[in-house]
């Protein structure tokens, strides 16, 4: 179901025209402290910007938050040396889809779309990553 629900949104976010955009969006904020969070090996302020699921799942273990993204294949993300942000799509009042552009610590480039929610309690939480290589190397 997660694999289906992945699908839509990266159909749904290179589908719709690009938004202009020159401020941060508050979204962006959260995106950016969880990264510098991963970068900095601090699974439990990363956690903080996870939404309630993942906070709840590992409320008890923040490290291991940190252990299952890097098992989970996104170590081009926790260990990147950069990122900047690309196009983002408003899915309703309190869904926004954001694509990020990251330099790994490998010089390869890597894109992800990161879902995210305003939660009423904490404001904007990412839902899910998806991350895929790009072609070419960052410089």
């Amino acid at each position: 179901m997660r694999e289906i629900i992945a699908v839509f949104i990266t159909l749904l976010a290179f589908s719709l025209p690009g938004i202009a955009q020159d401020d941060p969006a508050p979204w962006q904020v959260t995106v950016s402290g969880q990264i510098e969070a991963f970068r900095a090996g601090d699974g439990a302020r990363a956690l903080t910007f996870a939404g309630a699921g993942f906070r709840t799942q590992f409320e008890a273990q923040p490290d291991a938050f940190y252990a299952a993204i890097i098992a989970s294949g996104y170590a081009p993300i926790a260990r990147s040396r950069s990122h900047s942000f690309g196009v983002y799509r408003r899915i309703s009042d309190t869904s926004v889809t954001q694509v990020v552009t990251f330099i790994g610590s490998d010089q390869k480039l890597y894109e992800a779309l990161y879902q995210l929610t305003n939660e009423d309690d904490t404001g904007w939480r990412v839902q899910g990553v998806i991350l895929r290589r790009e072609a070419g190397v960052g410089v």
